[in-house]
């Protein structure tokens, strides 16, 4: 009897610490953990955020859409391929648009089996491509925290979380975004001294996603060789063979895929580089990416990046290639934000170890003044964020329009077909396979339609940039963003919208003619 008193005593006498011990131990785990992925859970909710409210794609990004929505929905049956009709101005590979596929087949085989709409597929590949690349920017900022300090690679996310385009461009399935992710790995094995490991990403970046990639790879390459970091003959060696590899490897899968024997970014750097055929598309002065791109890129960490370089000579070696990537790139005369996205990680790291140097020297009267500074264009660039997205958010008015149409356009009682006419225009502003739905729905992109024959075509609804097309009556528009207006007053900048898309009925339909629809404004 004695003896279990004395083990219930113990028994007592232990559960607490026994639980307090429970407790430390789940806590020290949580704390490992939001201390290894905390950064990364930051970033990738703001990524997501900006997927879930702006899915919608836009026409430089319609090769790869399409792409993934064939291989998730059509598979082997290379026939119904959309690129096959829609080929586009120059062939894009292939070999992205299978891995994102791949990584993201288990969410669609599972949205397929709950019958949800193909628009969530849309979310879905473009969450998987996002996944991809902030791994990628992973492996980097990981490289920047050993080399730079953990101080160092705080200010690198805050900086990178307060900025609109990378974040945003990170899940959209461009070309350029594809080469971003490479070339991530190739900064992140800069960073980590494996100098040939980075060449050799650079040139899988260059010979398959983006040729002017080749406009990055020539200067590190440049200045390793001067640096005696590498042997010309090695370096020789091992690149010419990397790159006949992954030549190989594009004309193999985008050969079966095209249907003809292709080397895709070869006809791309043919078509821009030695025809000039990209300046069809407009261009911009020589300055443009300084003092446009970079800018708006970029935000406080602009004029933090070239403090930087002042503050810390071991970032100069890594800033004069990528800076020279973009003065080779502005003799283009071609010129998008996109085509320089992957000059922003090197330039948020000079960034940081600026506002490194000014955050722990806070404390000393000229360095509170630069504190001070600091603070208030951090809380500008997030101020520019905010309108930027709301800018970006209502720049998909195709987009809205066909879901709309959807929902309010459906006909109960009608099992006849329901011909949709998407024009280009519409086509290229928010539309792609993944916002069809099923039957009786059917869509037709057929071009050089004139607004005279429509009445003679038996299409039920027009998708369209004019407000009048004879023999259809416009059913109701969707706003587009227009243009900013700065005011006296809360808030000094307003966004100002216009209608952008309307959405016409065929006046021969009774039943389309016979539903309330809000009208045309």
């Amino acid at each position: 009897m004695g003896r279990n008193h004395l083990t219930s005593a113990l028994s007592l006498s232990l559960s607490p610490s026994l639980s307090l011990s429970v407790t430390m131990a789940s806590n020290s785990k949580s704390s490992k953990l939001m201390e290894r992925y905390g950064y990364d859970v930051l970033l990738g909710s703001i990524a997501a955020f900006y997927v879930i409210m702006v899915p919608y794609t836009k026409v430089e990004e319609s090769f790869n859409v399409q792409a993934m929505h064939d291989i998730l929905y059509h598979r082997h049956h290379l026939d119904n391929y959309d690129h096959l009709e829609f080929p586009g101005v120059v062939p894009r590979t292939f070999i992205g648009a299978l891995l994102v596929s791949i990584l993201a087949s288990p969410f669609i085989l599972a949205m397929n089996l709950l019958h949800w709409p193909k628009l969530y597929g849309l979310i879905a590949v473009r969450m998987a491509l996002g996944c991809i690349i902030l791994s990628t920017l992973r492996f980097f900022r990981l490289q920047v925290r050993d080399k730079f300090g953990k101080h160092v690679e705080a200010f690198f996310v805050i900086l990178t979380a307060i900025q609109f385009h990378l974040l945003f461009y990170c899940t959209r399935p461009l070309p350029n975004i594809l080469a971003f992710g490479v070339v991530n790995l190739a900064y992140g094995y800069w960073l980590k001294g494996n100098f040939f490991a980075a060449l050799n990403c650079l040139i899988f970046a260059t010979v398959i996603f983006r040729c002017d990639t080749l406009l990055l790879l020539a200067p590190l390459g440049l200045m390793l060789l001067l640096m005696k970091s590498i042997s010309l003959w090695e370096a020789l060696i091992r690149c010419i063979g990397i790159a006949l590899l992954c030549i190989g490897l594009t004309v193999l899968v985008d050969s079966i895929m095209w249907k003809r024997i292709l080397w895709p970014e070869f006809e791309v750097f043919w078509f821009n580089s030695v025809l000039n055929r990209s300046s069809e598309w407009g261009t911009h002065s020589f300055h443009w990416y300084f003092t446009s791109a970079l800018p708006r890129s970029l935000l406080v960490a602009y004029p933090l990046f070239l403090l930087g370089i002042l503050l810390d000579r071991r970032i100069l070696p890594f800033v004069l290639p990528v800076f020279f990537f973009i003065i080779l790139y502005s003799k283009l005369p071609h010129k998008e934000l996109r085509f320089i996205i992957s000059s922003v990680p090197i330039f948020n790291l000079s960034a940081a170890i600026a506002a490194t140097r000014i955050y722990n020297n806070r404390k000393k009267t000229f360095w509170k003044l630069l504190n001070f500074i600091m603070l208030g264009l951090l809380l500008i660039s997030l101020g520019c964020t905010v309108i930027t997205f709301m800018a970006s958010y209502n720049n998909y008015p195709s987009g809205h329009a066909l879901k709309d149409l959807h929902q309010i356009g459906h006909l109960p009682n009608n099992t006849n077909e329901q011909w949709v006419h998407i024009d280009p225009f519409s086509a290229m502003n928010g539309i792609s396979r993944f916002c069809e739905t099923e039957y009786p729905w059917r869509y037709s992109k057929e071009e050089e339609i004139s607004l005279e024959e429509f009445c003679h075509r038996n299409f039920t609804f027009l998708i369209n940039e004019h407000c009048y097309i004879d023999g259809f009556k416009c059913l109701f528009s969707i706003n587009g963003f227009s243009r900013t207006r700065l005011q006296i007053g809360f808030p000094p900048l307003l966004l100002l919208k216009e209608p952008k898309v309307f959405i016409h009925g065929n006046t021969k339909n009774k039943d389309v003619m016979n539903r309330h629809w809000p009208g045309c404004s």
